[in-house]
């Protein structure tokens, strides 16, 4: 199998000869070939990008949700099929890839198909004169995606890049270039004019290039801070439009008013979900000294249940991370974990086999892993793990918890368990995070916005705070009446 660009409408390897192996993470052995785009590849999209959009935005708002609704139509078609591809390349169960990836990226397309016919701009009532604003499209975007939701990530940046009369270049993770090839096939299918959703293929340099090529008016990055630093530098110098969606060390306070069972559930939800390879996991659990001891038996016995295994087996918990490389890393942040006397109470082993007793060996798996005695200084707690990785830390008081929860340079998410709504709402209010949960965590529906303070990111993701993002806007003004002049 190769993967390859998705250019002027169709599939092309390209004019780079470059290329590299994409591996199962579930038994390590080749999906498939991967073509690195060139500067050539690069310019061929933006040519091919920009003839689209100057047919699309001529568009009506209503003829533009059309397409969009029935390229999610497509997908939701098709849902089996693409589940099965993005579990082979993530690593992640077919449970979350059936429930979730596919179909929150088909969300995506539909609700912003459904508002695509109500965006507009404003009149203004003025003395002998009137004013309007028009939201105009930015031109051609390019978005750029992370490897733990791949086909998510790609709707979440081109439906309302589309939807707002946009034209999209798209260049997936180089570990997960699978689904947004499928993303692009269901555009074309839906009628988007060729060249609409055009998809590059390639590592870091794909994306410098993105970055700075003249022609592209916005980038929209989901990725670590680093690379969101890196990004943002380069579009500075053309003053390029950015949205970032990057990494955090997200806090997950549980009082001792909470439901234990629901608090348990929504810490090993934030934490062991997609193996904990998700930006906003609540991975700093912090839990009231009163319901300490409970909270930790039950989490405990609930972790050492999750079921970790083939990925593609419907009753698979807990797949496999997305590299070796990855791998080691998860296990080195662990390895550090116990240096620095935190006690790891379960977890945190390369199994042999899963719960059925298949050799798994070969894959990149690793058991979920909760650190106890824990401080906020250690690396466990403030540096982003992006694996199964779950850090207990007691708290006595309510003004103690706010100030060390928000110590951190992150701030993508938070979550708060009590059944006092007042506080609820009293201590998210204090939190230093853009993406909240008051008893409950990490569910993001279309209709709010996602994306976080401080070194997290800049800007949103869904809703309708999207389209600010992907418009620019114009005022007119209108005499009614002669210019005063004094000349």
């Amino acid at each position: 199998m190769a993967y390859t660009q998705f250019i002027d409408g169709e599939l092309t390897a390209g004019a780079n000869r470059e290329s590299w192996i994409n591996y199962n993470p579930a038994n390590n052995t080749p999906l498939g070939e991967v073509f690195q785009a060139n500067a050539q590849d690069i310019e061929a999209a933006v040519g091919s990008a920009e003839k689209a959009f100057h047919d699309w935005r001529t568009k009506t708002g209503a003829e533009r949700g059309r397409v969009l609704v029935k390229a999610a139509e497509i997908l939701r078609s098709r849902l089996e099929q693409i589940a099965l591809l993005e579990t082979q390349d993530v690593g992640k169960p077919i449970s979350e890839s059936l429930a979730v990836d596919i179909s929150s990226a088909a969300d995506a397309l539909e609700y912003f198909g459904g508002i695509a016919a109500g965006i507009h701009g404003e009149y203004v009532d003025l003395k002998n004169a009137f004013g309007y604003t028009r939201p105009e499209p930015l031109g051609v975007c390019a978005g750029i995606g992370a490897w733990n939701y791949p086909i998510q990530i790609a709707a979440w940046k081109a439906a309302p890049a589309l939807a707002c009369g946009n034209a999209m270049i798209f260049k997936p993770s180089e570990l997960t270039p699978v689904t947004a090839l499928e993303l692009a096939k269901a555009f074309m299918e839906a009628g988007a004019p060729r060249g609409l959703f055009n998809v590059v293929q390639g590592d870091g340099r794909v994306g410098a290039m993105l970055t700075d090529h003249p022609r592209i008016a916005k980038i929209s990055l989901t990725g670590s801070v680093a690379t969101g630093k890196k990004i943002f530098a380069g579009a500075a110098s053309q003053l390029k439009r950015v949205t970032l969606e990057l990494g955090g060390k997200s806090p997950l306070i549980i009082f001792e008013d909470a439901d234990l069972q629901n608090a348990v559930s929504a810490a090993l939800l934030a934490n062991f979900y997609t193996q904990g390879e998700v930006c906003s996991n609540g991975t700093r659990v912090f839990v009231q000294r009163k319901i300490y001891d409970a909270f930790l038996m039950q989490l405990k016995e609930r972790t050492e249940k999750i079921r970790v295994g083939d990925p593609t087996d419907p009753d698979t918990h807990m797949g496999a991370v997305i590299s070796t490389a990855h791998l080691e890393k998860i296990i080195r942040f662990i390895d550090a974990g116990k240096a620095a006397g935190a006690t790891l109470l379960t977890g945190g082993s390369r199994p042999g086999k899963d719960f059925k007793g298949r050799d798994i060996s070969s894959g990149n798996f690793l058991t979920p892993a909760i650190f106890t005695d824990c401080d906020d200084a250690m690396e466990i707690c403030k540096e982003e793990i992006f694996g199964p990785v779950l850090s207990i830390l007691c708290f006595d008081t309510e003004e103690e918890v706010i100030e060390r929860a928000n110590n951190s340079a992150y701030g993508l998410a938070a979550g708060v368990f009590t059944n006092d709504i007042k506080r609820g709402h009293r201590v998210i209010h204090q939190l230093q995070a853009g993406t909240c949960w008051i008893n409950n965590y990490n569910i993001t529906p279309i209709e709010l916005p996602f994306g976080g303070y401080k070194q997290s990111g800049l800007g949103r993701e869904n809703s309708l705070a999207a389209i600010q993002y992907y418009t620019q806007l114009k005022s007119v003004y209108v005499e009614l009446g002669n210019v005063e002049s004094p000349y």
